[in-house]
């Protein structure tokens, strides 16, 4: 959009294979798209404030920035009395924020609820509160979270969805459709079913497996990006044996957006992943797990939601996608719906300021 961005984040990162790992100390440079980066370590000792998320220089860093808007990702940090504190020193900045949190990925269990975060995030949410111009819930469940477990003004509360970087998303798709479907050998006349992320218990990867061996259509595969925990590694086997299943393990970005456009459906029967969105966004027609209040994906008619926990009523509901000219009028819904989850689109709205807009 033509601004100057900087980010402040942590020494946390992921490694060439996906794993976490963290950067030995402090460090800042420029990442490949121009983006100033600032990485900061935790003040010490380092066992407590990594806990609760306070940073070394993290004031400092803000004033050498200079920024006009302060986009704060999450709100469950302690950090946020530092953001607080610069900002009542420059009222002019605008603060903008976004919540990734929800009943289902947080607070599950009673420590975590009624300690964690009732009172612990929800007083760090509540002091930059005052001086946020918005806080997006990046589904509905977590705009809901945002107001019943942090208290914020339901006012100040929008739904702003995640989505795919449409820069991203390479514009010769036919040529790339055919030169993964070669590389993996399947043939332009299968069937391709996308699935991944971190494959754990909850996404019911297992339970799509068991539906596709259900089928038995030779013509139809699956390819997954993503790693299996080490709960999930007694797949391998399945998966080994199935020379239709092509695992491809940790993927980064632009090789799971070339998988996604070289397949003719994505299956997601289990949690939510950000890979729901970026499917949708690529114009992908989608099988996704019903979840109260996580049924945006569902534009028009482009995706099919499903309770997920049923092997046998996924294999009914993908075999009458494969055998049937419903997958047509899903492609061409999806192409539409995409319009909805490009973050070209979406950047626009979580800081609703045009670059003339900002001094």
């Amino acid at each position: 959009m033509g601004h100057d961005v900087s980010v402040i984040t942590s020494l946390f990162t992921f490694g060439n294979n996906g794993q976490g790992t963290y950067f030995e100390h402090p460090i800042e440079y420029d990442n490949p798209d121009g983006v100033h980066v600032f990485r900061l370590d935790y003040r010490k000792p380092r066992k407590i404030f990594s806990t609760l998320r306070r940073f070394e220089g993290l004031f400092d860093v803000i004033s050498r920035v200079e920024p006009d808007i302060i986009f704060s990702h999450n709100l469950s940090y302690a950090d946020t009395t530092v953001v607080r504190k610069y900002v009542k020193q420059h009222p002019a900045v605008y603060v903008f924020a976004d919540n990734h949190a929800d009943y289902v990925n947080s607070a599950r269990n009673w420590l975590s609820y009624h300690v964690k975060h009732a009172i612990m995030w929800r007083h760090y949410a509540k002091v930059l509160e005052p001086y946020l111009a918005k806080c997006y819930g990046v589904t509905p469940m977590r705009c809901r979270f945002l107001k019943e477990m942090y208290r914020i003004a339901p006012n100040k509360v929008e739904f702003l969805p995640m989505g795919v970087d449409d820069d991203a998303i390479p514009s010769n798709r036919e040529e790339v459709r055919a030169i993964v479907r070669n590389e993996l050998g399947i043939s332009e006349h299968d069937f391709v079913v996308f699935t991944g992320g971190k494959i754990d218990r909850l996404k019911n990867t297992h339970i799509l497996i068991s539906a596709l061996e259900q089928i038995e259509n030779t013509n139809v595969h699956l390819i997954i990006c993503g790693t299996l925990t080490p709960q999930m590694e007694y797949l391998s086997s399945s998966i080994d044996s199935n020379s239709n299943i092509h695992y491809l393990g940790w993927c980064d970005a632009p090789r799971v957006i070339n998988c996604m456009i070289a397949s003719d459906l994505a299956c997601f029967p289990g949690t939510h992943s950000t890979l729901w969105e970026q499917a949708v966004g690529v114009g992908l027609p989608s099988v996704f797990k019903r979840w109260v209040e996580m049924e945006h994906v569902n534009i028009n008619g482009n995706c099919v939601l499903v309770e997920g926990d049923d092997s046998k009523e996924l294999s009914v509901i993908l075999s009458k996608i494969f055998n049937s000219s419903e997958i047509l009028l899903m492609k061409e819904k999806a192409m539409k719906a995409s319009q909805f989850f490009l973050y070209s689109k979406i950047a626009k709205e979580a800081i609703q300021f045009e670059k003339t807009n900002v001094s």
